[in-house]
Protein backbone atom coordinates (compact mmCIF):
# COMPACT_ATOMS: atom_id res chain seq x y z
CA UNK A 1 0.00 0.00 0.00
CA UNK A 2 1.40 3.37 -1.03
CA UNK A 3 1.62 5.25 2.33
CA UNK A 4 3.38 9.05 3.11
CA UNK A 5 6.53 9.53 3.08
CA UNK A 6 6.89 13.61 3.59
CA UNK A 7 5.06 15.73 5.81
CA UNK A 8 5.25 18.22 8.73
CA UNK A 9 6.56 16.01 11.80
CA UNK A 10 4.31 17.86 14.35
CA UNK A 11 1.40 17.63 11.73
CA UNK A 12 1.45 13.90 11.59
CA UNK A 13 2.30 13.38 15.35
CA UNK A 14 -0.93 15.25 15.83
CA UNK A 15 -2.71 12.92 13.60
CA UNK A 16 -1.54 9.81 15.35
CA UNK A 17 -2.83 11.13 18.76
CA UNK A 18 -5.85 11.89 16.78
CA UNK A 19 -6.22 8.20 15.78
CA UNK A 20 -5.64 7.26 19.07
CA UNK A 21 -8.40 8.93 20.31
CA UNK A 22 -10.84 8.28 18.06
CA UNK A 23 -10.29 4.38 18.39
CA UNK A 24 -10.42 4.64 21.65
CA UNK A 25 -14.04 6.59 21.97
CA UNK A 26 -15.75 7.71 24.56
CA UNK A 27 -13.99 7.02 27.90
CA UNK A 28 -16.67 6.77 29.72
CA UNK A 29 -17.22 3.37 28.02
CA UNK A 30 -15.52 0.57 28.73
CA UNK A 31 -12.12 -0.72 26.56
CA UNK A 32 -12.73 -2.93 24.27
CA UNK A 33 -10.43 -5.86 24.95
CA UNK A 34 -8.81 -8.17 22.20
CA UNK A 35 -10.17 -11.22 23.87
CA UNK A 36 -13.40 -9.87 23.26
CA UNK A 37 -12.62 -8.81 19.82
CA UNK A 38 -11.00 -12.75 19.21
CA UNK A 39 -14.37 -14.53 21.21
CA UNK A 40 -17.41 -11.79 19.82
CA UNK A 41 -16.73 -11.02 16.09
CA UNK A 42 -15.05 -14.12 15.36
CA UNK A 43 -16.30 -13.42 11.35
CA UNK A 44 -14.26 -10.39 11.14
CA UNK A 45 -11.25 -12.39 12.50
CA UNK A 46 -11.80 -15.00 10.32
CA UNK A 47 -11.66 -12.83 7.70
CA UNK A 48 -8.45 -10.76 8.31
CA UNK A 49 -6.41 -14.27 8.97
CA UNK A 50 -7.92 -15.72 5.57
CA UNK A 51 -6.45 -12.04 3.52
CA UNK A 52 -3.84 -11.51 6.02
CA UNK A 53 -2.22 -14.97 5.43
CA UNK A 54 -1.54 -15.47 8.96
CA UNK A 55 -3.83 -18.25 10.97
CA UNK A 56 -3.76 -16.46 14.27
CA UNK A 57 -6.79 -15.08 16.29
CA UNK A 58 -5.63 -13.20 18.74
CA UNK A 59 -3.01 -11.26 16.26
CA UNK A 60 -5.89 -10.73 13.95
CA UNK A 61 -8.23 -9.62 16.61
CA UNK A 62 -5.15 -7.27 17.67
CA UNK A 63 -5.23 -5.79 14.03
CA UNK A 64 -8.47 -4.66 14.40
CA UNK A 65 -8.68 -2.96 17.79
CA UNK A 66 -5.53 -1.42 15.94
CA UNK A 67 -7.27 -0.16 13.03
CA UNK A 68 -11.00 0.50 14.72
CA UNK A 69 -12.62 -1.72 12.49
CA UNK A 70 -11.38 -1.01 9.33
CA UNK A 71 -11.01 -4.79 7.99
CA UNK A 72 -8.93 -4.51 5.05
CA UNK A 73 -6.52 -1.67 7.30
CA UNK A 74 -6.06 -4.78 9.84
CA UNK A 75 -5.22 -7.11 7.23
CA UNK A 76 -2.61 -4.81 6.07
CA UNK A 77 -1.67 -4.55 9.48
CA UNK A 78 -1.12 -8.41 9.67
CA UNK A 79 0.42 -8.88 6.37
CA UNK A 80 2.76 -6.27 7.09
CA UNK A 81 3.82 -8.27 10.35
CA UNK A 82 3.78 -11.95 8.52
CA UNK A 83 6.76 -10.19 6.45
CA UNK A 84 8.82 -10.30 9.63
CA UNK A 85 8.34 -13.80 10.25
CA UNK A 86 10.65 -16.82 9.97
CA UNK A 87 9.48 -19.67 7.72
CA UNK A 88 10.56 -22.48 10.06
CA UNK A 89 8.75 -25.49 7.83
CA UNK A 90 6.32 -26.37 5.19
CA UNK A 91 3.17 -28.41 6.39
CA UNK A 92 2.15 -31.63 4.64
CA UNK A 93 -1.26 -30.67 2.40
CA UNK A 94 -4.43 -31.15 4.74
CA UNK A 95 -6.85 -33.83 4.94
CA UNK A 96 -10.03 -32.13 4.86
CA UNK A 97 -11.67 -35.25 4.91
CA UNK A 98 -10.62 -36.12 8.39
CA UNK A 99 -12.36 -32.74 9.14
CA UNK A 100 -13.85 -32.89 12.90
CA UNK A 101 -16.95 -31.25 11.16
CA UNK A 102 -19.28 -28.40 12.94
CA UNK A 103 -20.79 -27.83 9.70
CA UNK A 104 -21.80 -29.94 6.74
CA UNK A 105 -24.13 -28.77 3.87
CA UNK A 106 -24.85 -29.91 0.39
CA UNK A 107 -27.00 -28.71 -2.42
CA UNK A 108 -26.75 -31.70 -4.05
CA UNK A 109 -27.55 -34.34 -2.29
CA UNK A 110 -30.39 -34.79 0.29
CA UNK A 111 -29.18 -37.67 1.89
CA UNK A 112 -25.71 -37.91 2.85
CA UNK A 113 -23.22 -40.52 4.24
CA UNK A 114 -22.89 -38.95 7.80
CA UNK A 115 -25.81 -36.56 7.21
CA UNK A 116 -26.32 -32.97 6.78
CA UNK A 117 -25.34 -30.55 9.65
CA UNK A 118 -26.17 -27.27 10.11
CA UNK A 119 -24.36 -25.65 12.71
CA UNK A 120 -24.04 -22.10 13.50
CA UNK A 121 -25.27 -20.60 10.39
CA UNK A 122 -27.43 -17.07 8.96
CA UNK A 123 -29.50 -18.68 6.43
CA UNK A 124 -32.27 -19.52 8.28
CA UNK A 125 -32.59 -16.27 10.56
CA UNK A 126 -34.87 -13.74 9.41
CA UNK A 127 -32.54 -10.85 9.18
CA UNK A 128 -34.41 -8.92 11.71
CA UNK A 129 -32.88 -6.52 14.14
CA UNK A 130 -32.42 -8.38 18.00
CA UNK A 131 -33.28 -5.38 19.94
CA UNK A 132 -32.54 -7.48 23.46
CA UNK A 133 -28.84 -7.06 22.10
CA UNK A 134 -29.31 -3.19 23.00
CA UNK A 135 -29.46 -4.03 26.45
CA UNK A 136 -26.55 -3.96 28.91
CA UNK A 137 -24.63 -6.69 30.75
CA UNK A 138 -24.30 -10.46 29.66
CA UNK A 139 -26.89 -12.21 28.08
CA UNK A 140 -27.75 -15.54 28.75
CA UNK A 141 -26.96 -18.03 25.82
CA UNK A 142 -30.19 -19.92 25.06
CA UNK A 143 -30.44 -23.75 26.45
CA UNK A 144 -30.44 -26.13 23.56
CA UNK A 145 -33.68 -27.30 22.69
CA UNK A 146 -32.36 -30.92 21.41
CA UNK A 147 -30.18 -33.48 22.17
CA UNK A 148 -26.61 -32.99 21.48
CA UNK A 149 -25.55 -34.42 17.87
CA UNK A 150 -23.71 -37.92 18.33
CA UNK A 151 -19.59 -37.81 17.50
CA UNK A 152 -19.10 -37.09 13.84
CA UNK A 153 -17.04 -40.36 11.94
CA UNK A 154 -12.97 -39.49 11.61
CA UNK A 155 -13.29 -39.87 7.94
CA UNK A 156 -16.80 -38.27 6.18
CA UNK A 157 -17.12 -38.99 2.73
CA UNK A 158 -17.32 -36.33 0.41
CA UNK A 159 -19.84 -35.43 -1.94
CA UNK A 160 -17.67 -35.63 -5.31
CA UNK A 161 -17.35 -39.38 -4.48
CA UNK A 162 -20.96 -40.06 -4.91
CA UNK A 163 -20.49 -38.76 -8.44
CA UNK A 164 -17.12 -40.51 -9.03
CA UNK A 165 -18.85 -43.48 -8.76
CA UNK A 166 -20.47 -43.13 -11.81
CA UNK A 167 -17.31 -41.49 -13.56
CA UNK A 168 -19.76 -38.40 -13.78
CA UNK A 169 -17.30 -35.94 -12.32
CA UNK A 170 -14.00 -34.91 -12.82
CA UNK A 171 -10.84 -36.65 -11.48
CA UNK A 172 -7.60 -34.67 -10.73
CA UNK A 173 -5.08 -37.67 -9.21
CA UNK A 174 -1.56 -35.81 -8.16
CA UNK A 175 0.77 -36.81 -11.50
CA UNK A 176 4.15 -37.96 -11.48
CA UNK A 177 6.86 -35.49 -10.03
CA UNK A 178 4.40 -32.98 -9.25
CA UNK A 179 6.52 -29.66 -8.80
CA UNK A 180 5.78 -27.76 -5.62
CA UNK A 181 3.54 -24.37 -5.81
CA UNK A 182 4.82 -21.05 -6.32
CA UNK A 183 4.76 -18.98 -3.29
CA UNK A 184 2.91 -15.97 -3.91
CA UNK A 185 4.32 -14.37 -1.12
CA UNK A 186 8.17 -14.70 -2.08
CA UNK A 187 7.62 -14.51 -6.19
CA UNK A 188 6.05 -12.50 -7.98
CA UNK A 189 2.79 -13.01 -9.64
CA UNK A 190 3.10 -14.14 -13.57
CA UNK A 191 0.75 -14.83 -16.06
CA UNK A 192 -0.50 -17.57 -17.56
CA UNK A 193 -0.63 -18.83 -14.00
CA UNK A 194 -1.31 -22.21 -12.84
CA UNK A 195 -4.26 -23.31 -10.68
CA UNK A 196 -1.97 -23.54 -7.44
CA UNK A 197 -0.98 -19.65 -7.77
CA UNK A 198 -4.53 -18.54 -8.60
CA UNK A 199 -5.63 -20.05 -6.17
CA UNK A 200 -3.05 -18.35 -3.32
CA UNK A 201 -4.14 -15.55 -5.05
CA UNK A 202 -7.73 -16.12 -4.36
CA UNK A 203 -7.46 -17.39 -0.75
CA UNK A 204 -5.77 -13.70 -0.43
CA UNK A 205 -8.69 -11.91 -2.49
CA UNK A 206 -10.49 -9.03 -1.29
CA UNK A 207 -13.91 -10.72 -0.09
CA UNK A 208 -16.29 -8.27 -1.56
CA UNK A 209 -14.41 -7.90 -4.88
CA UNK A 210 -14.64 -11.83 -5.41
CA UNK A 211 -17.80 -11.59 -4.17
CA UNK A 212 -18.83 -9.04 -7.51
CA UNK A 213 -16.90 -11.86 -9.60
CA UNK A 214 -18.73 -14.73 -8.52
CA UNK A 215 -22.00 -13.40 -8.91
CA UNK A 216 -20.97 -12.17 -12.55
CA UNK A 217 -20.65 -15.71 -13.27
CA UNK A 218 -23.95 -16.66 -11.85
CA UNK A 219 -25.46 -13.48 -13.86
CA UNK A 220 -24.09 -15.47 -17.37
CA UNK A 221 -21.01 -14.01 -17.33
CA UNK A 222 -19.13 -17.24 -17.55
CA UNK A 223 -21.14 -19.87 -19.07
CA UNK A 224 -21.48 -21.84 -15.77
CA UNK A 225 -24.53 -23.51 -13.67
CA UNK A 226 -23.30 -23.80 -10.07
CA UNK A 227 -24.03 -26.31 -7.90
CA UNK A 228 -22.74 -26.16 -4.07
CA UNK A 229 -21.41 -30.46 -4.15
CA UNK A 230 -20.54 -29.68 -0.39
CA UNK A 231 -19.55 -26.40 2.26
CA UNK A 232 -17.64 -27.94 5.10
CA UNK A 233 -16.68 -25.97 8.30
CA UNK A 234 -14.58 -27.67 11.25
CA UNK A 235 -11.30 -28.41 12.38
CA UNK A 236 -7.98 -30.27 10.59
CA UNK A 237 -4.85 -31.08 11.84
CA UNK A 238 -1.99 -29.73 10.69
CA UNK A 239 1.43 -32.00 10.04
CA UNK A 240 5.10 -31.33 9.36
CA UNK A 241 7.57 -33.93 8.73
CA UNK A 242 10.96 -32.73 10.65
CA UNK A 243 14.09 -34.03 9.47
CA UNK A 244 14.99 -35.76 12.09
CA UNK A 245 12.19 -38.08 12.77
CA UNK A 246 11.09 -38.90 8.99
CA UNK A 247 7.14 -38.88 10.04
CA UNK A 248 4.42 -36.76 10.46
CA UNK A 249 3.74 -35.19 13.67
CA UNK A 250 0.77 -33.23 14.17
CA UNK A 251 1.66 -29.76 15.07
CA UNK A 252 -2.21 -28.36 16.22
CA UNK A 253 -5.54 -27.72 14.79
CA UNK A 254 -7.02 -25.06 12.41
CA UNK A 255 -10.60 -24.15 11.71
CA UNK A 256 -11.08 -24.28 7.93
CA UNK A 257 -13.87 -23.48 5.49
CA UNK A 258 -14.12 -25.68 2.59
CA UNK A 259 -16.20 -25.74 -0.78
CA UNK A 260 -16.32 -27.65 -3.46
CA UNK A 261 -18.86 -26.06 -6.38
CA UNK A 262 -19.71 -28.69 -9.31
CA UNK A 263 -20.53 -27.50 -12.14
CA UNK A 264 -22.29 -28.74 -15.59
CA UNK A 265 -19.48 -29.30 -18.48
CA UNK A 266 -20.37 -30.03 -21.77
CA UNK A 267 -17.40 -32.13 -23.06
CA UNK A 268 -14.55 -31.20 -25.29
CA UNK A 269 -12.68 -33.29 -28.26
CA UNK A 270 -10.90 -34.60 -25.78
CA UNK A 271 -13.34 -35.05 -22.53
CA UNK A 272 -16.71 -36.54 -22.41
CA UNK A 273 -19.80 -34.32 -21.28
CA UNK A 274 -19.29 -34.35 -17.57
CA UNK A 275 -19.06 -31.92 -14.10
CA UNK A 276 -16.27 -30.18 -12.99
CA UNK A 277 -15.05 -28.58 -9.82
CA UNK A 278 -14.45 -25.08 -8.43
CA UNK A 279 -12.38 -25.44 -5.13
CA UNK A 280 -12.49 -22.66 -2.12
CA UNK A 281 -10.87 -22.50 1.25
CA UNK A 282 -10.44 -20.38 3.83
CA UNK A 283 -9.35 -20.21 7.48
CA UNK A 284 -12.39 -19.87 10.24
CA UNK A 285 -15.87 -19.53 9.37
CA UNK A 286 -15.66 -17.69 6.39
CA UNK A 287 -18.24 -19.76 3.87
CA UNK A 288 -19.31 -16.52 1.99
CA UNK A 289 -15.55 -15.93 0.87
CA UNK A 290 -14.99 -20.13 0.45
CA UNK A 291 -17.72 -19.89 -2.47
CA UNK A 292 -17.05 -17.23 -4.20
CA UNK A 293 -13.66 -18.06 -4.51
CA UNK A 294 -14.67 -21.42 -5.98
CA UNK A 295 -17.24 -19.91 -8.22
CA UNK A 296 -14.40 -17.37 -9.23
CA UNK A 297 -11.83 -20.95 -9.24
CA UNK A 298 -14.12 -22.62 -11.77
CA UNK A 299 -14.38 -19.45 -14.22
CA UNK A 300 -10.74 -19.19 -14.49
CA UNK A 301 -10.26 -22.52 -15.70
CA UNK A 302 -11.93 -22.02 -18.84
CA UNK A 303 -8.63 -21.89 -20.80
CA UNK A 304 -8.00 -25.55 -19.58
CA UNK A 305 -11.25 -26.52 -20.59
CA UNK A 306 -11.75 -25.39 -23.85
CA UNK A 307 -14.47 -22.96 -23.16
CA UNK A 308 -14.25 -19.14 -24.62
CA UNK A 309 -12.82 -16.42 -22.71
CA UNK A 310 -15.46 -13.65 -23.36
CA UNK A 311 -16.50 -12.39 -19.44
CA UNK A 312 -14.30 -10.56 -16.75
CA UNK A 313 -14.29 -13.70 -14.23
CA UNK A 314 -12.86 -15.99 -16.50
CA UNK A 315 -9.81 -13.02 -17.20
CA UNK A 316 -6.74 -14.37 -15.48
CA UNK A 317 -4.93 -11.04 -15.95
CA UNK A 318 -8.29 -9.06 -14.85
CA UNK A 319 -9.38 -10.87 -11.88
CA UNK A 320 -5.87 -12.00 -10.49
CA UNK A 321 -4.59 -8.59 -10.95
CA UNK A 322 -7.01 -6.69 -8.74
CA UNK A 323 -8.47 -8.85 -6.35
CA UNK A 324 -5.95 -8.12 -3.69
CA UNK A 325 -7.22 -5.72 -1.26
CA UNK A 326 -3.95 -3.89 -0.10
CA UNK A 327 -3.01 -3.17 -3.54
CA UNK A 328 -6.36 -2.12 -5.06
CA UNK A 329 -7.10 0.03 -1.43
CA UNK A 330 -3.07 1.84 -1.79
CA UNK A 331 -3.56 2.49 -5.30
CA UNK A 332 -7.01 4.77 -4.90
CA UNK A 333 -5.81 5.95 -1.29
CA UNK A 334 -2.41 7.13 -2.60
CA UNK A 335 -4.77 9.75 -4.75
CA UNK A 336 -4.57 11.44 -1.42
CA UNK A 337 -0.97 11.79 -1.18
CA UNK A 338 0.44 15.53 -2.88
CA UNK A 339 0.39 15.36 -7.03
CA UNK A 340 1.06 19.38 -7.19
CA UNK A 341 3.39 18.96 -9.70
CA UNK A 342 1.41 17.03 -11.73
CA UNK A 343 -1.76 18.79 -11.28
CA UNK A 344 -0.37 22.08 -12.21
CA UNK A 345 1.42 20.67 -15.62
CA UNK A 346 -2.35 19.33 -16.75
CA UNK A 347 -3.79 22.88 -15.59
CA UNK A 348 -1.36 24.32 -17.69
CA UNK A 349 -2.35 22.12 -20.88
CA UNK A 350 -5.62 22.75 -20.26
CA UNK A 351 -5.63 26.78 -19.92
CA UNK A 352 -3.51 26.13 -23.44
CA UNK A 353 -6.09 24.21 -25.10
CA UNK A 354 -8.58 26.88 -24.09
CA UNK A 355 -6.86 29.78 -25.29
CA UNK A 356 -6.28 27.64 -28.60
CA UNK A 357 -10.04 27.15 -28.67
CA UNK A 358 -10.83 30.88 -27.72
CA UNK A 359 -8.53 32.24 -30.95
CA UNK A 360 -9.31 29.36 -33.60
CA UNK A 361 -13.48 29.05 -32.95
CA UNK A 362 -14.23 26.96 -36.08
CA UNK A 363 -11.58 24.45 -35.02
CA UNK A 364 -11.85 21.42 -32.68
CA UNK A 365 -8.71 20.83 -30.83
CA UNK A 366 -8.47 17.55 -28.83
CA UNK A 367 -6.02 16.32 -26.11
CA UNK A 368 -3.26 14.54 -28.45
CA UNK A 369 -3.91 16.78 -31.59
CA UNK A 370 -0.48 17.55 -33.30
CA UNK A 371 -1.82 21.08 -34.90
Amino acid sequence: MYVAVKGGETAILNSYRLLAEQRRGDTAEPELSVAQIRAQLKLAVDRVMTEGSVYDPELAALAIKQAAGDLVEAIFLLRAYRATLPRLGTTLPLDTARMALTRRISATFKDLPGGQVLGPTYDYTQRLLDFTLLARGDASVAAPTTAPLADAPATTPRVVDLLNQEGLIETRPIPEGDPAPADLTREPLRFPANRATRLQNLARGDEGFLLAMAYSTQRGYAHSHPFVGELRLGTVAVEIVPEELGFAISIGDMEITECEMVNQFAGSKQQPPQFTRGYGLAFGHSERKAMAMSLVDRALRADELGEPVESPAQMQEFVLSHSDSLEASGFVQHLKLPHYVDFQSELELVRRMRATAASHPSEETTLGDDA
